[in-house]
């Protein structure tokens, strides 16, 4: 779990990212789950977007998500989710 300080140091880190995977209509399926997964162990800081066309709620896919990887939802703006998990093999981010 990530205190404040700590959250606003990864939400610094995530202003200059891009959302790296997009969420359609198809929801979470495995196989995303899976990318997820690894882009979370190469890059321990991603951003999501999920689009207009996708039928569920931006809330219950951050939840889901962070259920399914073990991962913390760092942020939530509008459709974008910005999520970490520390790497296993090569944590590069060190949290205050």
């Amino acid at each position: 779990m990530l205190n404040s300080k700590q959250r606003a140091y990864l939400r610094s880190l995530g202003n200059e990212l891009e959302p790296i995977f997009q969420i359609g209509k198809g929801g979470l399926s495995d196989e995303l789950l899976d990318q997820l997964d690894a882009a979370l162990e190469a890059r321990e800081l991603i951003k999501v977007r999920v689009l207009k066309n996708c039928l569920d709620d931006e809330g219950d896919i951050a939840d889901e998500i962070s259920e399914a990887l073990d991962c913390d939802v760092v942020q939530r703006i509008g459709r974008v989710i910005l999520l970490y998990r520390p790497s296993i093999e090569d944590p590069r981010i060190v949290l205050p």
